[in-house]
């Protein structure tokens, strides 16, 4: 019993202050690191449930954010920390987790900021600037019901010349076939993207559909219209935001992948996108 006591009594002595200390700091680090981390996730499922308002989910991601930055921050300045007093593969899975929590916390939010710098302040995106394809009446009900701040109306020349310069490549879309078989492929490619099928009026040449995200639930509306040309057909969709000033960019990147689609639907190699027709 005497040799277990004093077999144990270099490890007690082995726990000085400097250790306790930096235990507590890794435990400070990794309640920061998860408070960051579920201010930048909740805040979208919370503005779904109506729980917390648009405004509100915008500040607790900010918050995160800068709590994430904060944890991580300390998570590397505790690895030399741990090493020092403490080499624990549990403390450095502790310190490990404080790390990618908390960069994740901020750079997701980050990410975000810089895409949002990287594109023009519109959210109303269209293949034909001079004659945007139009919501009908049943959708335009849709966004009134749903509080949609943004209006159908489209924004006119300023719009048109910041799509021009930021998304020169977003272009009405010409084949050598009659619209019902373009109608067709277009209606198979709103299925197959995955939207919410609105309406369709084949004898119109009209599709309308939705997209909702995953995180926030925001909803963007496309309108699709076919008309005959001399020798085939002519495509033009839009797809407008329902709130925000900004789409981050998602508008014209979702006609770029319908593009892409459709052109899959219908069996055609789709050209490169600065070789499509100009308006």
């Amino acid at each position: 019993m005497s040799q277990t006591k004093s077999g144990s009594a270099p490890e007690r002595s082995s726990r000085s202050p400097a250790d306790g200390l930096a235990q507590w700091a890794l435990y400070i680090a990794l309640g920061v690191a998860i408070l960051a981390f579920l201010a930048m996730l909740l805040p979208g499922p919370l503005y779904r449930l109506k729980i917390l308002t648009l405004g509100g989910a915008f500040h607790s991601i900010t918050y995160g954010a800068y709590g994430g930055m904060i944890a991580a921050i300390l998570g590397v300045l505790l690895v030399p920390v741990v090493w020092i007093t403490h080499r624990s593969t549990r403390r450095f899975i502790t310190v490990a987790l404080v790390i990618i929590l908390g960069g994740i916390a901020w750079g997701v939010p980050y990410m975000w900021l810089k895409k949002g710098e990287s594109v023009p302040p519109i959210h109303d995106i269209t293949t034909d600037t001079r004659n945007p394809p139009q919501f009908l009446p049943d959708v335009i009900a849709l966004r009134a019901a749903a509080h949609a701040t943004n209006s159908t109306v489209y924004g006119g020349a300023k719009v048109a010349a910041l799509q021009k310069k930021f998304y020169p490549y977003i272009r009405p879309l010409f084949f050598s076939l009659p619209p019902r078989t373009v109608f067709a492929a277009a209606l198979r490619t709103v299925k197959a993207m995955g939207w919410k099928l609105d309406s369709q009026h084949p004898h119109m040449g009209i599709i309308e559909a939705s997209s909702t995200t995953f995180w926030f639930g925001f909803t963007d509306d496309i309108v699709i219209r076919i008309e005959p040309r001399s020798g085939g057909s002519r495509l033009d969709i839009r797809s407008e935001s329902r709130i925000g000033i900004s789409d981050f960019g998602r508008n014209a990147a979702r006609i770029v992948r319908f593009r892409a689609m459709l052109y899959r639907q219908l069996g055609l190699h789709a050209p490169p996108l600065r070789q499509t027709a100009q308006q």
